[in-house]
């Protein structure tokens, strides 16, 4: 798969975008596991372009990350043109428009999933942005509106008009939130679609190397973006890898495995963004890490209260203790595949 004149190669993993998450903490566990293209978490252009410092500290690309992407989102095209000449200061691979985002704050306000109801807005923005930039424009969005405005074909026709380089789509309108199921099969008719030749990336509910590989032979997507299966995963970007190239599906990590993985994310939250911000920041994850334990509700506690960082390393190191192999299918040490 190629975004223009990067090459990104055969049936390629994405990770989305997502406020809060996709730190460089995370990233940086994604990017050990194979994730080919990442994310920053999406900014807002009116914080950028007001020099917020949250809004700024995001635009931070390590060179180990690359290529990643930036995705903005906002409602003034102005605004958004503004912000993607700041954007480009940190020379990324990507920018990404962000027409997907559905939480009530963003939308009503017309961005984010908020520009599904206003497309000739959309088309006006983009065109604009794509004329600002010195990199590729992508755009990820949702299916439509709500269940009677499913216009993801013509509308994807029309994102590419205004010259986007790839479309991402997540299978839900944006009235369902993050509810249901994704429904993949508009998805793959954009795929189809005789006059779309732009890359198209399918997201939402892939939460195995079984279902990427599915949506891949469904739908003949050019690539897959992985959300929210990833957090507390970040090993599923390496499984579902294994399993397009070999057929093989690899063990489930050990909770040993996890305590690995969960110190290394922790240590880069802390080296990055010092205390007490990369301890707190990181409770998010340790949840997901550790999610389905039995009897764990008191370490749990701990682990999401405290903000001593040795005692957080105490703690990791009790779980480890533990349910070191609490998994039923042990085949030597996922760590080392």
């Amino acid at each position: 798969m190629k975004i223009d004149d990067l090459d990104l190669g055969n049936q390629p993993l994405l990770l989305a975008p997502m406020e809060d998450i996709t730190d460089p903490s995370f990233r940086y566990l994604c990017k050990k596991f194979g994730a080919d293209v990442m994310y920053t978490e999406f900014i807002s252009s009116d914080g950028l372009i007001r020099d917020g410092g949250k809004s700024v500290k995001k635009l931070d690309i390590f060179e180990y990350e690359r290529p990643m992407g930036i995705q903005l989102y906002g409602h003034i095209v102005e605004s958004m043109v503004e912000a993607t000449f700041k954007v480009l200061e940190s020379k990324p691979e990507i920018i990404d428009i962000n027409y997907g985002c559905p939480v009530r704050k963003i939308a009503t306000r017309g961005a984010g999933a908020g520009m599904l109801a206003n497309i000739p807005l959309m088309m006006e923005m983009t065109r604009a942005i794509v004329e600002a930039s010195t990199v590729p424009v992508t755009v990820k969005t949702r299916l439509g509106w709500d269940e009677n405005s499913k216009n993801i074909v013509e509308v994807a026709e029309q994102l590419q008009d205004q010259g986007i380089k790839a479309l991402t789509i997540h299978g839900r309108t944006r009235a369902q939130m993050y509810k249901g199921t994704a429904d993949w099969t508009l998805i793959g008719e954009v795929k189809r679609n005789p006059r779309m030749h732009i890359p198209i990336i399918g997201n939402g509910d892939i939460t195995s190397a079984v279902e990427a590989k599915q949506a891949y032979d469904r739908y003949g997507v050019d690539g897959i973006m992985i959300g929210r299966a990833a957090v507390g995963k970040p090993w599923l970007f390496g499984h579902i890898k294994h399993y397009l190239e070999h057929g093989e599906l690899l063990p489930d990590p050990s909770v040993s495995d996890k305590v690995e993985m969960a110190k290394l994310q922790f240590s880069k939250s802390v080296e990055i963004k010092s205390e007490p911000v990369g301890v707190y920041e990181m409770r998010r994850h340790f949840s997901n890490y550790f999610k389905g334990l039995p009897h764990f509700k008191e370490m749990r506690y701990k682990l999401l209260t405290t903000l001593d960082v040795d005692e957080v390393f105490s703690l990791l190191q009790q779980i480890d203790e533990k349910y070191g192999d609490y998994r039923p299918d042990v085949v030597g040490s996922f760590w080392d595949k």
